[in-house]
């Protein structure tokens, strides 16, 4: 694919904490996933699955059992921190294509445009002043291990964990960081609380200078 031509965007992407490919494609209005695909690279997603009363789904290749909905957790790499999203699939049987496709529905509610330049790129933002950009190339080359790795820098790690190990419980760390990254591992939050108030600790009860 020509990186700077067309209405289609395809990259990849950190999904789950293993990179898959992804096309940001506004000709389609809803976001799709392939059955086959599933099968091939999340052996277990059937248990996330959303069941729904619709039995079919046309498209222009034809009508396509649907199956369900599924969430994926999508990080998009950006200079000044990882963006992160947990866009909604629709579940396809019959479906012959190896991406997952993110339609107009998450376009539109992430405020995503694609542009075509010297550097192909999207921007996301509801509104212009504060939109990101975002270049395709670079999210299409990255390595969802690395930003793993970057995330996690400042972290001290023992020597005494194999490659396999550190990947593992990066994955693990990278799955289920809230918000924000200082002491923010969901479950294991931190509250700090200042307390001004009499009695004062005895730290605090010395004199101010010595």
């Amino acid at each position: 694919m020509e990186y700077i031509h067309g209405t289609a965007a395809k990259m990849n992407l950190c999904i789950d904490n293993a990179q898959h490919p992804l096309i940001i494609d506004s000709g389609i209005h809803c976001s799709k996933a392939a059955k086959d695909y599933l099968d091939n690279q999340f052996p277990n997603w059937g248990k996330k699955l959303f069941p729904t009363k619709e039995k079919s789904f046309k498209s222009a290749s034809g009508r396509k059992t649907f199956i369900g909905k599924i969430i994926k957790e999508i990080i998009l790499p950006h200079r000044k921190g990882n963006i992160r999203h947990n866009p909604q699939f629709v579940v396809l049987e019959g479906f012959h294509i190896q991406e997952f496709l993110l339609g107009k529905d998450y376009q539109r509610m992430y405020g995503i445009d694609i542009y075509n330049s010297e550097n192909r790129h999207i921007t996301m933002g509801s509104k212009k002043e504060k939109k990101i950009s975002l270049d395709i190339y670079q999210m299409s080359t990255h390595d969802p291990l690395e930003e793993l790795l970057n995330e996690f820098r400042e972290g001290q790690l023992s020597t005494k964990l194999t490659s396999e190990k550190i990947l593992s419980l990066l994955r693990i760390l990278g799955k289920n960081i809230g918000e924000e990254t200082l002491g923010k591992i969901r479950g294991y939050d931190i509250e700090l609380y200042l307390d001004v108030e009499r009695p004062y600790p005895n730290i605090l009860r010395g004199p101010p200078y010595p």
